[in-house]
C-alpha cells in the first residue's frame, strides 16, 4: 500500500520517460522534405520546365531557306544552264509572319502557365508539410499514450498485488484479483496496437522525407497546446491566397487569353519570300519577291466552334475558381471550429474532469484500503482517470492537427 501511494496517478500522468534519441524539430523535417520529397521535386521541375516556354512560343517561326534547280531539255541537274535563260539555280529565304498580336498572346498565356505551375508547387509543398505535421503529431501523441499505458500497467500491477493480499486474508475476493489481471492484459494488447500505429506513422514520415526504409525512427517533441492567434475573419481573408485558389484564378486569366487568341485566329497569317535565281554568266539574274497569306474562310465549321469552345472553357474556369474559394472558406471555418472546440474541451479536462477523477480515485483508494469501498467502485474510478487522460492527449492532438490544416490552407504560421 505504501508503494502505491509513493507513485500517485497525478505523477504518472505527467512524467516523461527519457527518449532514446533527441527529438527532431518540425522545422528540420520541413526543410528536409522541401529538398528531398519526390512530389515537391517533380512539381518544381514542372514549374521550371514551364518557365522555358514563354520565350519559345512568343518567338517568330524560323525562316526557311530554299535551294532550287531548273533544268531545260533534260532532267539532269544544270541541263541547259549555258544555252537557255530558263535554266537556273536559285537561292531564297522565306519568313512566316503571324498576324500582329498572336505571338504576344501566346507568350502571355505561357506566362500564366508558369504562374499556375508556381502555385501548384506551393500547393504540393503545403500538402506534404501538412502530412508530415499530422504524422509528427500522431507520433507525439502515441509517445505520450505509450508512456501512460506503461505507467498504468505498473499501477494495475500494484492494485493486483493489493487485491491479492486482501484476498489472502479474507478481505477480498478472487474475482478482484482476476479483474486486475484481465485489465493488465488488455493494457498489453493496447500497447501492442499503439506501437503498430507508431510504426505506420514512422513509415509514412520516411516516405514523405524520401528516406530509406531502414533509417532511424523520428522522436517527436512533447505535445503542447498552441493558442490560435488569428480571428476567423483573418483566416478567411488569407484563404483567398491559398495556392489552389490562386492557381484557379490564374487559370481564369489564361482562359481569357485563349478567348483573345481565338479572336485573333479569325485574322490571316502571312508569308514573305525573296528568291535569287542565277543562270549562265551570259544571261541576266532573276530576283523574285513574293507575299502570301492564308484565308481563314471556315468560320462556321472551325473558327466559330473554336470561339465557342474558348468561351465555355472560360466559364468553366470561373466556376472552378468560385468552387475552390468556397471549399477553402469551408475548410477554414471547419478547422477553426474544430480548434476552438478542442481548446474548450482541453480546458474542461484540465480544470474539471481530470482533477475530479483523480480526487475520486484517491478517495476511493483510501476507502478500499480500509475496507469501506468495494473493488469494483475503486476500479471504476481508476478507469475514469485513465480514460480522461487518454482523451485529453487525443483532444490535444486533434487541436494541433486542426491548426496544421489551417496553416496549410492560409499559409499563416501557427507556431
Amino acid at each position: 500500500m505504501n508503494t502505491l501511494r509513493a507513485v500517485p496517478i497525478a505523477f504518472l500522468l505527467t512524467v516523461k520517460l527519457p527518449a532514446a534519441d533527441a527529438p527532431t524539430s518540425l522545422a528540420a523535417l520541413f526543410e528536409e522534405a522541401t529538398r528531398n520529397n519526390p512530389d515537391i521535386r517533380a512539381a518544381r521541375d514542372a514549374w521550371q520546365a514551364a518557365a522555358q516556354v514563354p520565350s519559345q512560343v512568343s518567338t517568330p517561326p524560323d525562316p526557311q531557306v530554299t535551294v532550287q534547280n531548273l533544268s531545260v531539255g533534260s532532267p539532269r541537274p544544270f541541263a541547259g544552264f549555258s544555252n537557255s535563260d530558263f535554266a537556273y539555280i536559285g537561292f531564297g529565304v522565306s519568313q512566316d509572319l503571324p498576324y500582329p498580336g498572336k505571338l504576344k498572346l501566346k507568350g502571355e498565356a505561357a506566362r500564366q502557365d508558369v504562374a499556375i505551375g508556381r502555385d501548384k508547387l506551393e500547393a504540393v509543398r503545403r500538402d506534404v508539410v501538412e502530412q508530415i505535421q499530422e504524422a509528427y503529431l500522431q507520433i507525439a501523441y502515441l509517445q505520450q499514450v505509450l508512456e501512460v499505458l506503461e505507467h498504468n500497467g505498473k499501477i494495475l500491477e500494484e492494485i493486483e498485488r493489493i487485491a491479492d493480499a486482501r484476498y489472502r486474508v479474507g478481505q477480498g475476493t478472487q474475482q478482484d484479483v482476476l479483474k486486475a489481471q484481465l485489465e493488465r492484459t488488455k493494457l498489453l494488447r493496447e500497447i501492442t496496437d499503439q506501437r503498430g500505429v507508431m510504426n505506420t506513422q514512422q513509415a509514412l514520415i520516411r516516405k514523405l522525407l524520401n528516406r530509406p526504409p531502414g533509417s532511424a525512427a523520428i522522436t517527436a517533441e512533447p505535445l503542447a497546446e498552441t493558442p490560435l492567434r488569428y480571428s476567423a475573419d483573418e483566416l478567411l481573408e488569407k484563404a483567398r491566397q491559398n495556392p489552389s485558389v490562386s492557381a484557379e484564378q490564374e487559370m481564369v486569366k489564361r482562359q481569357s487569353l485563349e478567348v483573345e487568341m481565338a479572336r485573333k485566329d479569325r485574322y490571316p497569317d502571312f508569308n514573305v519570300q525573296f528568291m535569287w535565281q542565277h543562270t549562265d554568266s551570259q544571261f541576266r539574274d532573276y530576283y523574285m519577291l513574293s507575299f502570301s497569306t492564308n484565308l481563314p474562310i471556315y468560320r462556321r465549321r472551325k473558327l466559330n466552334a473554336e470561339m465557342a469552345q474558348s468561351l465555355e472553357e472560360l466559364n468553366r474556369s470561373r466556376r472552378a475558381y468560385e468552387s475552390q474559394v468556397q471549399s477553402a472558406f469551408f475548410d477554414v471555418r471547419n478547422q477553426y471550429i474544430a480548434a476552438e472546440t478542442a481548446s474548450q474541451k482541453l480546458r474542461i479536462y484540465r480544470e474539471g474532469l481530470i482533477p475530479q477523477a483523480l480526487a475520486t480515485y484517491q478517495a476511493g483508494l483510501a476507502s478500499y484500503q480500509t475496507g469501506r469501498l468495494d473493488f469494483e467502485s475503486l476500479f471504476s474510478a481508476f478507469m475514469d482517470v485513465l480514460s480522461f487522460d487518454s482523451d485529453y492527449w487525443k483532444t490535444l492532438m486533434e487541436h494541433e492537427t486542426a491548426l496544421a490544416r489551417i496553416a496549410q490552407i492560409t499559409g499563416l504560421p501557427m507556431y
